[in-house]
């Protein structure tokens, strides 16, 4: 479709890489959860051995979209390292504005203005401001906080003397466990079972108000069809949505001079 004045409102939202690392994520993030909790608790839907492989087979995946991929596709936008950072600070980290719409966003909820805009597009830096609901840039932060525990209490699950180049990697993990486990009562295993059952819990959770809450909303479903295949947001659709035309701040400005 067209804006007013004949300019494409389709852009590109999501890059080929931002499609291939959201999906593994996604995949990756549902078999280490069934596994694990298969693990964890008996039960008896396939075997032991086979939830250890499928979980050990997921979690390289995991680690590598998470760790190398998702960087690579964060700081590959922007122009030099000021608009890298800018990029990355507007994209990703909750500010002043975030907060604004998270006001208007419960005010909606008691009924009380209309849901505000959080995917922005401005034609004239040709990218967008913002694209992420203000909780998720939230959300962001504690899953890479619970992704990174998860893994270190990985670990020592898998193998107490692990080592990387000869690095005893599980000795030191286990040492620091064993600087905090006391506080709980517990052996510093104790403590990195229940840690890594924790952050399986939390990423359940996550994975609730993220799909349950957030997109459990059919005007939202278009992000499902950009995020997983399309790669594409026709922002002619202004549910949740902001186009902010190129001259349209210019052609404002003019007319607030002429009236002077």
């Amino acid at each position: 479709m067209k804006s007013n004045n004949n300019r494409s409102m389709v852009v590109e939202r999501y890059t080929i890489t931002d499609r291939i690392a959201h999906t593994v994520h996604a995949v990756a993030m549902i078999v280490l959860i069934i596994t694990g909790l298969k693990i964890y608790t008996g039960w008896d839907f396939m075997s032991f051995h086979t939830a250890r492989a499928l979980h050990m087979i997921a979690v390289p995946f995991l680690l590598a979209v998470n760790w190398i991929l998702i960087p690579y596709n964060i700081f590959s936008e922007g122009h030099g390292a000021l608009g890298k950072i800018s990029h990355f600070k507007d994209h990703y980290i909750f500010g002043p504005k975030d907060a604004t719409r998270l006001g208007g966003i419960i005010k909606n909820f008691f009924r009380k203005g209309r849901y505000p805009a959080f995917s922005i597009y401005d034609e004239e830096k040709g990218h967008y401001e913002t694209k992420l609901h203000p909780v998720m840039k939230v959300l962001i932060v504690l899953e890479g906080t619970a992704l990174f525990l998860i893994a270190v209490s990985g670990i020592v699950l898998y193998k107490l003397d692990w080592t990387v180049f000869g690095l005893p990697i599980g000795s030191w993990i286990l040492s620091v466990g064993g600087l905090i486990a006391p506080l709980f009562d517990l052996t510093a295993i104790q403590f990195y079972r229940i840690l890594h059952l924790l952050m399986t819990y939390w990423f359940i959770f996550e994975l609730v108000v993220h799909v349950g809450i957030l997109e459990f909303d059919p005007h939202v479903w278009k992000y499902y069809k950009a995020i997983f295949w399309s790669g594409k947001e026709d922002l002619s659709d202004t549910h949740y949505s902001e186009y902010v035309e190129k001259y349209s701040r210019f052609d404002a400005k003019k007319e607030h001079k002429n009236k002077h």
